[in-house]
């Protein structure tokens, strides 16, 4: 009976992340005078479908730390769970320390390093940003465990609409109110030319006074450039 059961049902794969299901689009932060400011917008999409508008993608971790992810939003909340229980564990040795933006950077590099070698990488590229002691440190890696900090970084299309324009007005003397209008006019290039993204957004920041994440709101926007409404206008070609 049971050489017949093995033949007739043998045993499922293994499952894993081959190829993800609910994602969201792209993460922007950059340093301000102060401390660390991030976007992301709320959607996620199932395939090609825009199908969830609220999902949010910015957390914060810990006492000192700020996270957001693009990719699975499966592997993201994965990853969250991970983070609880090593804050919760960091909490238990009550201390007077707790770990700080570049602790939580380096953990989030080896767990993604490490996914990747077993060929079950978590599909997902993180933006690490915190203060801890007055010194500002932003970071991200991705689903293979490329990882570096900078000044400002992006995921997703971020990397090459977002990017451009932070290379050219981003300085580190920028304002709180400096610093939201770049983040806004890049989600706004994302939003005209990322499928994926939509008009609801969450501005976080995080400072030596802790974290503060805005309440879901939209960006003024305006589809009536003509390369909007004849893109084809000039184009070479029969099509």
């Amino acid at each position: 009976m049971s050489a017949n059961h093995g033949i007739l049902c043998p045993e499922a794969p293994i499952q894993r992340t081959q190829y993800p299901y609910v994602t969201g689009t792209s993460v922007v932060a950059i340093k301000y005078k102060d401390g660390i400011l991030m976007v992301s917008d709320l959607g996620g999409s199932y395939g090609s479908t825009l199908r969830y508008k609220s999902v949010e993608r910015i957390k914060a971790i810990g006492k000192h730390s700020l996270l957001g992810a693009s990719g699975e939003i499966s592997d993201f909340q994965e990853l969250l769970r991970n983070l609880d229980e090593l804050i919760l564990y960091d909490n238990m040795w009550d201390d007077g320390n707790a770990l700080g933006p570049k602790e939580i950077h380096s953990y989030l590099t080896r767990v993604m390093y490490n996914r990747r070698n077993k060929f079950n990488p978590l599909w997902n590229s993180l933006v690490l940003g915190g203060v801890k002691n007055g010194q500002k440190y932003l970071g991200t890696v991705n689903m293979i465990g490329v990882t570096f900090e900078d000044d400002h970084v992006t995921t997703g299309f971020g990397n090459h609409l977002a990017r451009p324009i932070l290379r050219d007005e981003w300085h580190e003397n920028l304002t709180y109110e400096e610093g939201v209008k770049l983040l806004e006019k890049c989600m706004r290039v994302l939003l005209y030319r990322d499928r994926s993204a939509v008009n609801k957004l969450q501005i976080a920041k995080i400072t030596e006074e802790g974290v503060t994440i805005s309440q879901p709101y939209s960006l003024k926007t305006f589809w009536n450039y003509a390369a909007f409404e004849n893109p084809t206008s000039g184009a070479e070609g029969s099509w």
